[in-house]
Formats: C-alpha cells, sequence, structure tokens
C-alpha cells in the first residue's frame, strides 16, 4: 500500500489516503518505444492521413477544446476576486419649484470593496478552478487518443471488409463453376438434384454474405467520414485489401510510468487535487472574513466646481459566522466525501489502465496462437477439398462429403481474416493503452488554439 498525505491549502487539513501500489512490471515488454503518434507504427501512409484528418475535422474533439477553454476561463474569472473590485458613479439631482429658485447637485464618485485572503480561501478556489482546467486539458487529450484509435479501427475494419468481400466474390465464382458442373452432370444422369440444389444453395449462401460485406463497407466508409466531420453521403475511400503486417511489440515501460503518462489518469488526479482545494475552501468559510471598503465622491450645484472638493469615506468590517444553522460544517463534510469519492475513482482508473494494458498483451499472445491454428485448420482443408474433388470426378466419394469440406474451406479463409483483422484492432488497442499526450493541437488551425495568457499559472 502506498500512503499519500494531501494537505488542504490554508486549512493544513491532513487526508491520509492509502493506495495500492503498482505492479513492478507488465507480463510483456517490447524493444521498440513507441512514438507518440502510435498510428505511424503500421507504416500506413493513407492511416496516417486519415488520422490526421480526424485530428483536424472532428467535431466531438472541437466541442472538447472548447469545454478545456471554457474552464480555463471560469479559473481567470474566479482569479479575479484577488483583486479589488472597483466602481464609478455619477449622477444629477434636480428640484424644481413653483414658487422659489430652482436648484440641482451634480455627482461623481468611484467606490472599492475588497475581501482581504486572510485564510486563503479565494486562492483555494481559484486553485480548484486551475485543476479542473487541468483536468479538463487532460479530457481533451483523452478524447483525441480515443478519436485517433476509433478512426484507426475503422480504417483496418474497411480494409478486411474489401478484403473479405473480394474474398466472397472468388468464393462466388469457384461455387458458380462447381454448380455449372453439377448441372451438366445431373443432365447426363450423373447426379441426383439434390446435389444441384445444395450447390445451388451454396451459392446463394457466398452470393448473400457479399452483400452484407458490400453493406458493412458503406457504415465503415460513413463512419470514417462522420468521424472527419465530413457528410457521410460523400465517403468515398480507397483503402486497398490488404492488412499490414503487425509492428514490432511495443516497450510496455513500467506501470509507475504509464500512470503519469496516460491523459484519464493525470485527470483523475487533477480531479482529486480540485476536490481538495474545493474542501480547503469550504473549511476556511467557517472563519471571519475581514472586509475593505472606500468611496470618493465629488457633490456640488454647479458642474464647473465639480473635481474640485471630494469626501472620502473609509471602512473595513470583520464579519464571522454566528449561527447558520449548521450549513457550513455540511458543506466541509460534503466536500470531504467528494474528496474521498475522487480518490476511489483515482485509483480505479490506474487499476483499469492496468488492466487494459494486460488484456491486449493477453489478448495479442492467444490470437496469435489461434492464427497458427486457423492457419493448419486451412492448409489441412485445403488439401482435403483438393483430394474430395479428384475423388468425386471419379465416383469415390459421395457429393455431400465435397461440399462439406468445400465449405469449411471457404468459412475457414474467412475466420482466418476475421483474426488477422482481430490481431490488428487488439494492437490498436494496446498502443490506446500506452499512449499519452499525442497533441492534437498541432493537426488544428491557428485559431482553434487555446490563446496561452503570460498570467497562466
Amino acid at each position: 500500500m502506498l500512503l499519500q498525505t494531501l494537505i488542504c491549502g490554508c486549512a493544513r487539513r491532513e487526508v491520509v489516503v492509502a493506495f495500492h501500489a503498482p505492479p513492478d512490471y507488465f507480463s510483456e515488454s517490447g524493444e521498440a518505444l513507441p512514438s507518440d503518434r502510435w498510428w505511424r507504427e503500421f507504416g500506413d501512409e493513407n492511416l496516417d492521413h486519415q488520422v490526421e484528418a480526424s485530428l483536424s475535422g472532428n467535431y466531438s474533439l472541437d466541442a472538447a477544446l472548447h469545454r478545456f477553454q471554457a474552464a480555463r476561463f471560469v479559473a481567470r474569472r474566479e482569479a479575479s476576486d484577488f483583486f479589488p473590485d472597483v466602481n464609478y458613479f455619477t449622477g444629477f439631482d434636480g428640484l424644481i419649484q413653483t414658487d422659489g429658485p430652482d436648484s440641482g447637485e451634480f455627482i461623481f464618485g468611484t467606490n472599492m470593496a475588497y475581501q482581504v485572503d486572510l485564510w486563503g480561501e479565494i486562492e483555494s478556489r481559484v486553485e480548484a478552478q486551475r485543476f479542473r482546467a487541468d483536468a479538463t486539458r487532460e479530457d481533451y487529450d483523452a478524447i483525441a487518443l480515443a478519436l485517433s484509435a476509433e478512426v484507426a479501427a475503422t480504417y483496418f475494419s474497411l480494409i478486411q471488409s474489401h478484403a473479405e468481400y473480394a474474398l466472397l466474390q472468388q468464393q462466388t465464382l469457384a461455387n458458380s463453376l462447381a454448380l455449372a458442373n453439377q448441372e451438366y452432370r445431373f443432365r447426363i444422369g450423373l447426379i441426383r438434384s439434390p446435389d444441384v440444389l445444395r450447390q445451388r444453395q451454396l451459392v446463394d449462401s457466398t452470393r448473400e454474405q457479399e452483400v452484407v460485406a458490400l453493406a458493412r463497407i458503406k457504415v465503415l466508409e460513413h463512419r470514417l467520414a462522420v468521424l472527419q466531420g465530413r457528410p457521410a453521403q460523400k465517403a468515398i475511400y480507397d483503402v486497398g485489401e490488404t492488412l499490414p503486417g503487425l509492428p514490432p511489440l511495443p516497450k510496455t515501460g513500467l506501470p509507475a510510468e504509464l500512470v503519469q503518462r496516460r491523459p484519464d489518469v493525470r485527470s483523475a488526479f487533477f480531479a482529486v487535487q480540485a476536490a481538495d482545494r474545493d474542501l480547503a475552501s469550504a473549511i476556511t468559510r467557517q472563519y471571519p472574513r475581514l472586509n475593505l471598503t472606500a468611496t470618493v465622491v465629488s457633490t456640488t450645484e454647479s458642474a464647473e466646481f465639480l473635481f474640485k472638493e471630494w469626501i472620502v469615506s473609509l471602512s473595513a468590517q470583520l464579519i464571522g459566522p454566528l449561527i447558520d444553522g449548521g450549513e457550513r460544517r455540511a458543506e466541509v463534510q460534503r466536500n470531504n466525501a467528494v474528496v474521498r469519492q475522487r480518490l476511489d475513482e483515482y485509483e480505479q482508473t490506474v487499476v483499469n489502465a492496468f488492466r487494459e494494458v494486460e488484456d491486449a498483451l493477453s489478448e495479442e499472445r492467444y490470437l496469435l496462437q489461434r492464427i497458427e491454428l486457423l492457419e493448419s485448420q486451412l492448409k489441412n482443408a485445403r488439401l482435403a477439398s483438393e483430394q474430395l474433388s479428384k475423388q468425386y470426378s471419379v465416383f469415390d466419394v459421395d457429393y455431400l462429403d465435397l461440399l462439406s469440406a468445400t465449405q469449411t474451406e471457404q468459412r475457414l479463409q474467412r475466420e482466418n481474416l476475421a483474426a488477422r483483422l482481430a490481431l490488428i484492432l487488439n494492437r490498436v488497442q494496446l498502443y490506446l493503452a500506452l499512449a499519452g499526450r499525442i497533441d492534437p493541437h498541432n493537426y488544428l488551425p491557428p485559431e482553434a488554439c487555446p490563446v496561452e495568457s503570460p498570467t497562466d499559472g
């Protein structure tokens, strides 16, 4: 267990929380350290273009950027309480009398109100909002990472769908040639009609799978277009029919490094810090506060004498709670519960991060084994199909044996293709689980990027 002490601002209120220590290592690790722009590991320029187009055109990512900007301006608004609130006022009061001289009074003045931050209450509020802005920035980076992974997964799924459609066309052609042969054999009385009907059913089955593959291609193209902020109606992508090879296993590093790198974990950490500062602010609101006010006024009956004589008024008030029905104490207790809630959420985020890496490593290991077994099955099924075809041509085996072997071979061809896609998608998830910040601002137009203020902390 790890012990962490949180000290809440000037209140010096200690909260000791126990965290589970991260594991010393992950179950597997490669030698190559992946780039922050992890999708480039696949060496596919078309993929690079699709991901970068989404990072510059996706509306959800743009909305997350504006949430981050709004959170920063909230922090700036809270920081304004460090300065006095100064206002001016001016006016004219006139009196018109029917039986006497008219009179008037010109007034101009300024007033200032300032709350002295005796116990750090304002400082705690400002820090809380700054931590929330930091968390929102990490959320923005997490959304950018998830977007890049979704685009890559959609892109590879689109390639696999095109490859499957091409494979199904080949299977349909082979089955159609076999059907023509069966119909000829039936016409000359060598086979029975059920054999022809079964072969027709196989042809229709592969054609039906072609339709499914085409529909999947269109849906994936629409999804990729929307991820890039484009209308689905204009979605046409030439992605080819060849899935890339699997890049070398990336270096997973230490779990403790992962905690510091992942945006979702960092966001959860900043949420803890913000809740901690809220608690400090709630505690200091139980203490007296010192308010300073000043008013400067110039009044005259003639406008030409305005600003020549001034009246200055100064006051200071020390205001403290006397009876509030337990409101402030309840607020402290509520914020204390929120701190512990955020701590639990942070720890859950950390263990989920470790699990995602281990899941991807384990899944890749077993997918590689599965593909190896599928290839072995496919090799045997192809040999069996070829041998049964030769034996069937000389009436040495029943047609059902050949049909079963053909269906098995074609099914294994499709399963092998699907398993290779699953392997690629799992690697995408591994890169996502290991990834840190990818700086999506690099893909945005300058006017969309947040403007840094020299006064920002």
